[in-house]
């Protein structure tokens, strides 16, 4: 058996975007939506990501290199746009080639559907384990096609990233089929070859991108990512930790998914500081978005209404706001999105000074082999570009 290496992709996009701090509350209107931090239109821009990446055979440089470079894909979308609004990003997580799943799905895996939950993307990431197996490549493509709740609008973005390094052309469903059937659904299929590049071409991976109306791409798998260490580190991590107390867990599962924000901070700060700072840079963004458990981002999100909110049973709620009356609980809830909204204005504003401050060491260092951030950024730069979406410089 070759010795196999999987690449992890990652996720697109971010817009950061606040409105300004909460500086009065209006008791008596009992309208809790004016204190908060964005007003979404009725009709968003959407941009859907299935990432589909093989996990057999020594695939642990690339998967180190995917999580070490996640944050960094989404922060280089930050002021993504279609006709002046801000689109929905939902990203999907899928593992081939493993021989831990059944054969009769083709050794194929979905670790989440689609999601607007980063953190569980995130978590994601960072559950892989390898294990040798077979990598069909049109077995994977076609149950992400068939699986997944694609957008019917053809001016939303609709991408599959694919990585690999086996021939593209292996397994019981027709490669060309599969590419086939996304095409028809309006689904561009990009894919990753780590290793050489003529390899790739010959290997199936170039015609495989060309029939679905995607970018081939290759990459050093073996690059070790590095993180510059900025001044601003420091600051940014420490208000990333007030940041996570502003937010409201609600429902049965409010308080897990809370515990797993503060799971991957933790897993990101083992990485690097440097790494932290990029992903307190993304929660400050619009695209960071837990309106299923949080109830500032669900209220905000148009989630759950004003009355709902009020009339949760209390078990719903944590236990800080059980005792509350119902102006206490607007109150409540004021505050936290006030507190959240300039929290995220620091942290944007540290984050631009901390730009300039990486982009001057990053001249020192002699230019390094493609990775999966270079190859991400280009190609959805260019479906971005067709799809009319907007990216300032």
């Amino acid at each position: 058996m070759h010795k196999r290496t999987s690449v992890l992709l990652s996720i697109i996009a971010a817009l950061t975007v606040t409105a300004a701090p909460l500086t009065t509350l209006a008791h008596n209107k009992g309208d809790i939506k004016k204190h908060l931090i964005t007003t979404v239109p009725k009709h968003k821009p959407k941009i859907q990501l299935a990432i589909l990446l093989d996990t057999s055979g020594s695939m642990d440089g690339l998967i180190d290199q995917t999580r070490n470079q996640i944050w960094q894909v989404v922060n280089e979308f930050s002021t993504a746009k279609r006709n002046g609004v801000t689109p929905i990003l939902e990203v999907a997580l899928f593992e081939y080639g493993n021989d831990g799943n059944p054969r009769d799905t083709g050794f194929v895996r979905m670790l989440n559907n689609f999601t607007q939950e980063l953190d569980k993307v995130s978590e994601g990431l960072f559950s892989l384990t390898t294990n040798g197996g077979s990598e069909y490549c049109g077995f994977a493509i076609k149950t992400a096609v068939r699986s997944l709740n694609w957008s019917h609008n053809n001016n939303d973005i609709k991408t599959i990233f694919i990585a690999g390094n086996e021939p593209f052309t292996q397994g019981p469903v027709n490669y060309r089929d599969a590419l086939q059937l996304a095409s028809r659904h309006g689904i561009a299929v990009n894919t990753i070859h780590a290793g050489d590049h003529q390899v790739g071409i010959e290997t199936g991976w170039q015609s495989g991108a060309l029939i679905a109306g995607g970018d081939y791409m290759s990459i050093d798998s073996n690059r070790r990512a590095v993180h510059v260490l900025a001044p601003q580190d420091r600051r940014i991590a420490e208000l990333n930790s007030q940041l996570n107390n502003t937010y409201v867990p609600y429902g049965s599962k409010g308080k897990e998914k809370s515990r797993r924000q503060k799971e991957q901070d933790t897993n990101t700060r083992n990485i690097s500081a440097g790494l932290l700072s990029k992903r307190a840079i993304t929660k400050s963004s619009s695209y960071y978005n837990n309106a299923k458990w949080d109830l500032v981002d669900a209220l905000a999100e148009g989630e759950i209404t004003d009355d709902e909110l009020l009339k949760m049973e209390s078990s719903n709620l944590p236990e800080e706001m059980k005792p509350m009356s119902n102006d206490e609980k607007k109150k409540y809830i004021a505050e936290k999105s006030g507190q959240r909204s300039q929290l995220k204005q620091e942290i944007k504003a540290l984050s631009e000074k901390r730009k300039v401050y990486v982009n001057e060491q990053k001249k020192k260092q002699v230019a390094a082999a493609p990775s999966m951030s270079d190859a991400l950024t280009k190609a959805i730069k260019k479906q971005a570009a067709e799809k009319n979406y907007q990216l300032e410089k």
